[in-house]
């Protein structure tokens, strides 16, 4: 198609779909409002006193902290104390009610509440229950505490990240709580509810980040299983330790990534470059450190901007490495709508955008991100709690009720 389109709200894929989600901090809550994003409605449960941690992460905009803004979009806020037996009574009847519950706690505390799959499924047995844990259900290490790094260095993969022998560095990114938790979870949820129009049936399904992470190792396990070395930084094809698919430095102390890894874009950027001699000795063990050396040197000829200009229009798999500030102005993130601007005052907020297109559209944004506890009226009424039944349940501090906007 020739530009990006969104969905109308009647379309959205997601549309029907009711979402309980006990999700805070990153994996869980980045998931719900992916599914948000694309019609479901998420109705998030935050405790009455503080609510999810992340609304006071970053500079406050409206009343919340810029990474809450980020992934908690397009969901609904309900307070709840669900350690009162008048709390966890108003999750068992929001769970007959919902298609999907998502929660990120430890391994057996929703259960020694009364909210574990067995109970609330009891309730409703179309439910699909999903939790979201570092280490997944029934195992060793089930009730640890963890984080991205212990994930990503107990599944092998943080090690890979640096040569033999060289401490391993931290990451920039969250791989295991994104692509492991969030993004499995979105899957997982995906295939269960698939498997329910089969079956009729809800299911329990448990996220391991640590176990989300082995896909990532796919090509890392291939090597190991043919009795090859493991391809770490630096040392394999793809790893940095040839010149093909490289990063070098330009002119101007920026930055350009080379990925001529088929022998085609090899050559044609040999040729562009009028070094032809090198097109023989792409993967040559040899000439390999000489030619990253050499090729570093040919880069730092030119700012990254006459690279862009040099190569435009050339098919060798060469893009400039650009800083976050410049990525989201680059012109595929508006054609594609990677990022999302809402403006205010004097500042622009750049919100994450849709991932993925579905028939040429993203997803929609729907509401903003909730205040702490903004919707909890609104929910308990849906219920069929009275005026007076929800002042009561405030006043004990059951539920908090806001009517502030975040």
């Amino acid at each position: 198609m020739d530009q990006l389109q969104y969905f109308e709200k009647e379309r959205l894929p997601l549309e029907g779909l009711v979402v309980l989600d006990f999700t805070r901090l990153l994996p869980g809550p980045l998931a719900t409002m992916l599914l948000g994003a694309y019609g479901a409605d998420i109705i998030k449960i935050e405790d009455v006193e503080t609510g999810d941690p992340t609304r006071f992460v970053g500079r406050f905009i409206d009343g919340s902290g810029a990474f809450f803004r980020q992934i908690n979009r397009n969901k609904k806020s309900l307070a709840l104390n669900i350690k009162t037996e008048e709390g966890r009574e108003i999750v068992k009847k929001l769970a007959a009610r919902v298609d999907v519950l998502i929660e990120g706690f430890r391994p057996g505390v929703m259960k020694k509440l009364g909210l574990g799959y067995d109970e609330l499924s009891n309730i409703n047995n179309k439910l699909i229950y999903a939790a979201i844990t570092g280490y997944g259900y029934n195992n060793t290490l089930s009730g640890k505490a963890g984080h991205d790094i212990n994930y990503t260095g107990l599944a092998g993969l943080l090690s890979l990240c640096a040569p033999k022998g060289i401490k391993p560095e931290t990451q920039g990114l969250q791989i295991a709580d994104i692509g492991a938790g969030s993004f499995m979870a979105i899957n997982a949820v995906m295939m269960a509810l698939y498997a329910r129009e089969k079956s009729g049936n809800g299911s329990f399904v448990d996220v391991s980040m640590t176990r989300g992470l082995l896909p990532f190792l796919a090509l890392a396990a291939s090597a190991l299983n043919s009795g090859e070395d493991t391809a770490r930084k630096d040392s394999g094809p793809i790893t940095g330790a040839y010149a093909c698919y490289n990063t070098y430095e330009t002119k101007d102390g920026k930055y350009m990534s080379l990925g001529a890894l088929e022998p085609v874009f090899w050559q044609r950027f040999c040729e562009t470059i009028n070094r032809p001699e090198w097109i023989e000795l792409q993967f040559d063990q040899e000439k390999r450190e000489t030619l990253i050396k050499q090729l570093g040197i040919i880069f730092k000829e030119k700012d990254r901007k006459e690279w862009i200009e040099r190569l435009k229009g050339l098919d060798v798999c060469c893009e400039p490495i650009l800083e976050l500030s410049e990525a989201v102005e680059h012109p595929l993130s508006e054609e594609t709508g990677s990022w999302l601007n809402v403006w205010h005052e004097d500042f622009k907020e750049l919100l994450v955008g849709h991932p993925f297109l579905i028939s040429g559209s993203g997803g929609a944004e729907l509401l903003p991100p909730p205040g702490h506890g903004e919707h909890s009226e609104e929910i308990l009424k849906s219920m069929g709690y009275s005026e007076d039944s929800i002042v009561e349940l405030a006043s004990k501090m059951i539920i908090k009720v806001s009517k502030d906007t975040a």
